[in-house]
């Protein structure tokens, strides 16, 4: 046993204004996050419920296992857009008669369902997730097709929509479709693709084209039921497969579907199924990471609370200390663990870390990345010491790395760090922020410094005159652009990470992960681009 021991003085000053530094922060994502939840207004969920509809999210909840968790990914897909922050859609990992499904469900009170440039983005991403960790995929779909203003962003990577419906469906992965409303144009194709079809009598409406635009085309009178709807794909065109009379019996015959998928993991089960807890309460990590990411702190008391009885082996422990690395468990599961310390990268860290991946591999253990890094050092002495080939290095390592990657940013993740430690363009399983996360080529400040010191030197060089007021009020402008561009809100509304979470919920999110992860088989690489020594 290798526990680890907190110094973590929850009575102190400094970790009560960290706990309220983190509160605030919270408080904001939960405003936007309530936001999310409203979908298309009060008015638009009153009239959706006139209707006699279900919302998205209350048709996900009759979906799953009662008590059973909803694991929700890039809820804040869209933020600081002109669309609805949400994408349209709502989606993440359930568990449906007791297996583990990717769930994706369009929000008809965001205009009808309809798809946007974020719908498309987010909804490709969680195709992604599933593919990768071999997750069956159920769409709940209700949608009048594309925002046609959008037409231009949305119709041609589109398609790879329904390019990937088929693909997950060749590799084995059942896909199955229930039908709430509209599914029109191209997506009708969305259960046309799919393994499995539920339709709703006098609800699903399934067609290429709807009547305006069949008249249009071929001058053809016809009604929407005679056209798409359910009782004609049913009993003729053979597009349904389950015929439902409402909502709750579609969701009943979707369960019954994946009941009777025979499915099964194919990854290694957990070493245990009773793990111990972390023997520190996860209440206590709001007050580890400092409103003010200049200040240090020590990651060993993040993996102390999350961890398995808190129990670390630590690797390499008086080697590159800026970078802790070690073995645990996180609900049974086998882990390995890179957490930057001190923010700076240097060549020990690096080395360090690419030994400790490769190392992953052979015995196929999965890793997490905990960021809070300012990046690889600069400087003469750190150049000529070879900073570069040993970034190099870790990056190699990372990039060939084929065990599953998760990552976690809690602090900074600034510049080449941010590669290094498993960024989104080095594809983890899965990435989630803490409210406290930065994320840049650097630090506001630093930016902002170099392009003014780059326009003074500019300046003096061609002979001109420097106006210092102006080049401090870009400066100032800079940094400003650069801060508010590093928030988590933004980078999740692009879709950069897979949301934000609570820090108290980390186990859980990183547990739910891995379970995720080991529906599928995985096997750690036996090769490695070439190391510069």
């Amino acid at each position: 046993m290798a526990v680890l021991k907190s110094v973590v003085d929850p009575a102190s000053p400094e970790f009560e204004a960290n706990c309220r530094g983190m509160q605030s922060q919270l408080d904001e994502i939960d405003a936007v996050a309530q936001q999310v939840v409203l979908g298309g207004g009060e008015k638009a969920l009153a009239r959706h419920a006139k209707r006699g509809k279900l919302t998205a999210r209350a048709r996900i909840e009759l979906l799953l296992d009662r008590d059973a968790p909803f694991l929700e990914l890039a809820p804040f897909a869209g933020y600081g857009s002109d669309f609805a922050v949400g994408g349209s859609v709502v989606g993440g990992i359930g568990v449906v008669e007791g297996v583990e499904c990717m769930i994706i469900a369009n929000d008809p009170t965001v205009k009808g369902g309809a798809s946007n440039p974020w719908s498309l983005r987010k909804t490709l991403r969680l195709q992604d997730v599933a593919r990768e960790n071999r997750l069956p995929v159920v769409s709940l779909v209700e949608s009048g097709g594309a925002e046609l203003q959008t037409q231009k962003d949305i119709f041609i990577p589109g398609g790879a929509t329904f390019r990937n419906l088929t693909q997950l469906s060749a590799a084995g992965v059942p896909t199955v479709a229930i039908v709430f409303g509209n599914s029109t144009a191209g997506g009708a194709y969305l259960p046309g693709m799919s393994d499995y079809v539920v339709m709703i009598e006098e609800r699903s409406k399934v067609f290429l084209a709807g009547p305006p635009l069949v008249k249009a085309a071929t001058g053809e009178i016809a009604d929407d039921e005679s056209l798409g709807g359910a009782a004609m794909h049913a009993r003729t065109s053979g597009l349904a497969d389950f015929y439902a009379v409402d909502e709750p019996d579609a969701i009943r015959l979707g369960r019954g579907i994946v009941r009777r998928l025979n499915w099964r993991k194919r990854g290694p089960a957990p070493a245990t199924t009773s793990p111990k807890p972390p023997r520190y309460p996860e209440e206590e990590l709001l007050g580890i990471v400092p409103p003010d990411l200049k200040m240090p702190f020590d990651p060993r008391e993040i993996i102390a609370r999350i961890a398995d009885d808190s129990d670390f082996d630590e690797f390499k422990a008086l080697y590159g200390t800026s970078l802790v690395t070690g073995w645990a468990q996180l609900h049974g599961y086998p882990i390995g663990i890179l957490a930057n310390a001190r923010g700076v990268l240097f060549s020990e860290e690096a080395q360090k870390a690419a030994q400790f991946i490769q190392l992953a591999n052979r015995s196929n253990t999965p890793l997490l990345f905990v960021h809070n890094t300012t990046g690889y050092m600069v400087g003469t002495q750190y150049e000529q010491a070879g900073i570069i080939k040993h970034g190099a290095m870790m990056i190699n390592a990372v990039s060939n790395s084929t065990v599953p990657h998760l990552s976690l940013i809690v602090g900074n993740s600034y510049g080449a760090g941010h590669y290094g430690m498993c960024g989104r363009a080095y594809d983890p399983r899965f990435l989630f922020a803490w409210p406290s996360a930065r994320s840049a080529v650097m630090g506001a400040a630093q930016l902002a410094e170099v392009v003014y010191t780059v326009s003074k030197a500019s300046a003096r060089s061609q002979g001109k005159p420097f106006d210092e007021d102006g080049a401090q009020q870009i400066r100032a402008y800079v940094e400003k652009q650069v801060e508010s561009e590093s928030l988590p809100l933004v980078l999740s509304g692009l879709i950069y990470d897979d949301g934000i979470i609570d820090p108290r919920d980390s186990r859980t999110v990183l547990g739910l992960s891995l379970s995720a992860i080991h529906s599928g088989q995985y096997e750690g690489a036996d090769s490695f681009g070439v190391f510069r020594m």
